[in-house]
């Protein structure tokens, strides 16, 4: 459009020069000189009286001219100027509306027209523009509804969610209270033949208190759930603090029902950056992994790093938690995708899950200022690092 404005300025300009030159060219081919020199007073006095017709004549001739000249001259640029015209509104207007339309398109608009031009050769391009921006806007309503399904099933699904959670917690009270009242009793009458009687109640409680933090967890969980579909967030928080890390080998200790868990030693007793419930999904995500697919015994060690220098300059130590487990491991080529989103290997047909396992993993950890890796060796092997503090 710029271009454009500067072409009409030009052409403008030209054709104001071309009239000034065409009538200083006039004016000059009308200029007659005659040499009075040697001429008498008779014959000046015949040469005036048929330069005054001459001169009368020229003039005449003159006019005319400049009225033929006037004339053409308007109507080339009148020409010009509606040559000019013509392609600004066939041509050059059009590009100009589609330049607004994809502008408000950009800034996210997508309810504004593009005007159609049919006449001009963007006619056919414009048309199609606009049934782009249709099918975009009916593309964005689709979503923003499938959205706002999936906030309603999400909302439904916690809410539904949360009651037999809140049943299985006050079963689990009631059988606590129950066994706990058993206990005692028997603790009171003293008799060495309810040994038997009083380990199975103990391991009963273990049994309870065991549901009662997964039931806890899992209502934790839902709570991070509505709380992420309500404030309109993409993922649930990490939020990390200062935590003792004696509470992340717990954690296993919580976990032997999934089968035999062997700590190899204890965790060093210091300070580390986690979110404790990140870190039980974590630990849960991968001992459960371990049983599902190797289904051996999963050793556990703990290990301090030497302090690594980072991008900043600060240097950071990292206590190390090796998982390990006997199995088959994993195939050499799926090594490198089993953290991708929803990827599941070969050997997961006929086993639960939806492949976000190890994905949610390494997002934690990464999250939580940590890291993760994990190889084959004798068995699959995963290290989680805790930053600490």
């Amino acid at each position: 459009m710029k271009h454009f404005r500067k072409i009409c300025i030009v052409y403008v300009l030209f054709m104001i020069l071309s009239f000034v030159f065409l009538l200083v060219g006039l004016r000059s081919a009308n200029v007659l000189k005659i040499r009075v020199d040697h001429y008498s007073d008779r014959e000046m006095e015949m040469y005036k009286k048929v330069w005054d017709r001459i001169n009368e004549s020229m003039q005449y001739r003159e006019f005319q001219i400049l009225k033929y000249v006037l004339i053409f001259w308007v109507i080339i640029f009148i020409l010009g100027l509606t040559v000019l015209f013509i392609i600004y509104r066939n041509e050059l207007r059009p590009v100009k509306e589609l330049e607004k339309c994809a502008s408000e398109i950009a800034r996210g608009n997508l309810d504004i027209s593009l005007p159609m031009h049919k006449n001009n050769v963007f006619g056919s391009f414009a048309e199609s523009f606009d049934l782009m921006r249709t099918e975009m806007k009916k593309s964005r309503d689709r979503e923003i509804q499938a959205e706002h399904a999936r906030r309603e099933l999400v909302a439904e699904l916690s809410h539904d969610i949360k009651t037999p959670i809140a049943t299985i917690q006050a079963t689990c009270e009631v059988l606590d209270l129950k066994n706990r009242r058993r206990l005692l009793e028997l603790d009171k009458s003293g008799e060495d033949s309810i040994l038997v009687d009083k380990k199975d109640i103990e391991n009963t409680l273990e049994k309870i208190g065991f549901i009662e933090n997964k039931s806890e967890t899992i209502n934790r969980l839902i709570q991070n759930v509505q709380k992420a579909n309500t404030d309109d967030m993409e993922e649930l928080q990490v939020n990390v603090s200062e935590t003792d890390s004696r509470e992340i080998e717990k954690f296993f200790e919580s976990l032997k029902s999934y089968g035999n868990i062997i700590l190899t030693n204890h965790i060093p007793e210091c300070l580390v950056m986690v979110d404790l419930l990140r870190m039980e999904q974590v630990i849960d995500n991968i001992v459960s992994n371990s049983y599902k697919y190797a289904g051996t015994d999963i050793k556990v060690s703990f290990a301090e790093t030497e302090a690594v220098p980072q991008i900043d300059g600060k240097k950071v130590a990292y206590v190390k938690i090796t998982i390990r487990d006997s199995g088959k491991g994993v195939a050499p080529e799926e090594l490198p995708l089993i953290i991708e989103k929803y990827y599941r290997g070969e050997n997961s047909d006929g086993k639960a899950g939806y492949g976000l396992g190890f994905y949610l993993v390494k997002l934690y950890m990464e999250k939580q200022g940590g890291g993760i890796e994990y190889y084959n060796e004798n068995g699959f092997v995963v290290e989680l690092l805790l930053r600490k503090v």
